[in-house]
């Protein structure tokens, strides 16, 4: 099916209907009216893991920790990938930090009011360069989340998925057709909160909707089946066997190394296999040390732990040691230390469990 061209009395009556539609007080957020470029920052890259209700203690966390630009760069980056635990994607945790630190030594502390120079800094991108140029400087660039390209597809008819770059270019040229530029951050904000509490994914309220006169989606029967979205990818399958050395109060873990996912993060002493490894197999697999390993106990397998393109199984093994085997990099900790430390989620739900 071809795609529309957006013309102008629908446009004009998308934008209208939107901006009386919204009400401010309607969907209360720490952000929301917010004019410190840097809290939009936080709040816009956080927002890009998780949905609103889990984000909302995330930002509120992340500013205490670090209210001030100054404060985000010259912080250590464990301290900040601590804060992140639980989010996923730490590559942009670590990507914040850099652009904090290019902040200072290149913009002398401060987001520059400009939507080209966002761009140049670690960890901005189109999205949040525009929510930032918005939301604080009042410029007129449109944001383009999720909901966002929920509404416009259906209300259009974009049948080109957004993923593909034909449909990046055609979702953005449609946002930026139907933008109110005297009023950007009033759209903004009024398009993002429609499609988050209207026009939903699977039950959206079409029947209170005040852009149904003139939706596509609407009037065709098509709601269930816009956005059209690119099949997913086959996940592949990781299994993580975790060795968790323990000798009196201590126990070893190691940071994370290479550009693998997890970079930076700490673990435990890690095996990985392409299928569940055995008691017997961990034996073979384990470090050589002058005395012989115990055989590691029953393995405590914790759910799947689910990303984008990977699919990771982990899997626990507790050996008690009467020394530690020499192992490079190993760093010694008891368990009440190791909240000073940022895992992987799922290995931090294993240490609350089994070894709190």
């Amino acid at each position: 099916m071809k795609d529309p061209q957006f013309t102008s009395p629908f446009s004009a009556f998308f934008t209208k209907q939107l901006i009386d539609w919204y009400n401010p007080d309607d969907r209360p957020m720490p952000w929301k009216g917010e004019k410190d470029p840097y809290k939009i920052w936080i709040s816009e890259v956080i927002l890009q893991q998780t949905r609103v209700e889990q984000g909302w203690d995330y930002y509120l966390r992340f500013i205490h920790t670090f209210p001030t630009i100054q404060d985000l760069a010259s912080a250590q980056i464990d301290a900040v990938l601590s804060l992140w635990q639980g989010l996923g994607y730490y590559s942009r945790a670590r990507n914040l930090h850099k652009g904090a630190i290019q902040i200072i030594e290149e913009y002398n502390g401060i987001l520059p009011p400009s939507y080209p120079e966002l761009l140049k800094i670690k960890s901005i991108g189109p999205y949040t360069a525009a929510a930032i140029a918005s939301f604080v400087f009042d410029l007129p660039y449109s944001v383009l989340d999720g909901n966002v390209v929920r509404v416009l597809s259906r209300f259009f008819g974009i049948f080109t998925p957004f993923q593909s770059n034909e449909g990046k270019h055609l979702f953005q040229s449609a946002a930026q057709t139907v933008l109110d530029r005297q009023q950007p951050a009033l759209y903004n904000q009024a398009i993002m909160d429609f499609g988050a509490t209207v026009c939903t994914p699977a039950q959206p309220d079409c029947n209170h909707c005040p852009l149904q006169k003139h939706c596509h989606a609407y009037n065709a029967d098509e709601v269930r089946n816009l956005p059209v979205r690119l099949p997913k990818s086959i996940r592949k399958v990781r299994y993580f066997h975790y060795i968790v050395f323990r000798s009196g109060p201590q126990c070893l873990i190691f940071q994370r190394k290479g550009k693998d996912i997890y970079h930076g993060l700490y673990q435990f002493y890690l095996i990985e296999a392409d299928s569940l490894l055995s008691s017997v197999e961990i034996t073979h697999r384990l470090p050589q040390t002058q005395k012989p390993c115990p055989s590691p106990g029953k393995a405590i397998v914790l759910k799947p732990h689910i990303l984008t393109h990977q699919r990771i199984i982990p899997a626990f093994f507790i050996m008690e040691v009467s020394a530690f085997p020499d192992i490079p990099d190993a760093i010694t900790a008891r368990p009440d230390q190791l909240s000073q430390y940022a895992f992987p989620q799922f290995v931090k739900t294993f240490i609350e469990k089994y070894l709190a």
